[in-house]
């Protein structure tokens, strides 16, 4: 790593340790209805989700099953079906969906993005699938190759996992030239986030992770896979947000499960949340989802 991100890093943690990176509160700074006032499901106070995007929310994950009550909402849908069972009739279920409520992507396994892509043709819908997942352990060749590959079959948006173990190991370059490649082979148009698996870093491997992504020209930092031992947290993403700043999106996935948590996750910095709960964030009715 070389002497600016190693500069960045300790300047951070400094900051850190002195309390200085804290959660921001997205309602207070932006001047609008304060967080108390917002404790409400967002399907029957669709005004709700005016706060979420003057406080920068672009998009909010679910996954099948979910039914807004406004057309507001469906543009802050990520759709997300990523468990490893799911069925051809599953899929075309999320498209169905997707299409119906105007939903802002459909995240699947890559096998499935051209069926996606298909089904979603002129729809609007964006297609977007993973990349090295879930352990990030493959190599960057089989990375670069899956993500060109996904791109030609039509997605528009990938989500890498980082290599956790060569971060660990202190490996930096080869961290950078793994998110490089992947974002070279997606192409100036397809965006690409950067999965940390935040559970499985420390403070200052999660900084060092941002910086690496920003450098190699991702899009988004996220935070979890929903596939370890942990998921999302308010301190993660607004630590996240610090280091990245306003150039990349920030989006926390894993573990949230009530509007109560994307909220926290919004107020923390996060312009995205990734979730399979999404019935239960929207309407306060229980689901039978997976634990994305």
């Amino acid at each position: 790593m070389d002497k600016s991100i190693s500069d960045q890093v300790d300047k951070i943690l400094t900051q850190l340790r002195s309390g200085a990176v804290v959660p921001v509160s997205s309602a207070k700074s932006c001047g609008c209805r304060d967080t108390v006032d917002c404790q409400c499901a967002v399907q029957h106070e669709p005004e709700v989700v005016d706060h979420f995007i003057e406080c920068g929310a672009c998009r909010i994950s679910s996954t099948l099953g979910i039914s807004p009550a406004k057309e507001k909402i469906g543009r802050l849908i990520d759709h997300t079906l990523l468990k490893p069972d799911a069925t051809s009739a599953e899929i075309d279920q999320l498209c169905a969906e997707a299409a119906k409520y105007c939903f802002a992507s459909v995240c699947v396994n890559p096998c499935w993005v051209m069926r996606c892509a298909k089904l979603l043709h002129r729809s609007g819908v964006v297609v977007c699938t993973v990349v090295g997942f879930p352990l990030g352990a493959t190599s960057t060749q089989a990375k670069a190759l899956e993500t060109q590959t996904a791109v030609s079959h039509g997605a528009q948006e990938i989500d890498m996992v980082i290599n956790v173990g060569w971060l660990k190991s202190g490996e930096y370059d080869l961290v950078k030239r793994d998110i490089h490649e992947v974002v070279r082979h997606a192409g100036r148009q397809v965006p690409v986030k950067v999965i940390l698996e935040t559970c499985l870093l420390t403070d200052e491997e999660k900084i060092k992770a941002c910086l690496l992504a920003k450098e190699a020209g991702a899009s988004y930092v996220k935070t979890s896979t929903g596939f370890s031992k942990g998921g999302a947290t308010s301190a993660d993403v607004a630590l996240m947000r610090k280091v990245v700043g306003t150039r990349l999106g920030v989006k926390a996935s894993g573990g949230v499960r009530s509007y109560e948590d994307a909220l926290a996750m919004v107020e923390s910095g996060a312009t995205r949340i990734g979730a399979s709960a999404s019935v239960k964030i929207v309407s306060g009715k229980p689901d039978g989802t997976s634990s994305y």
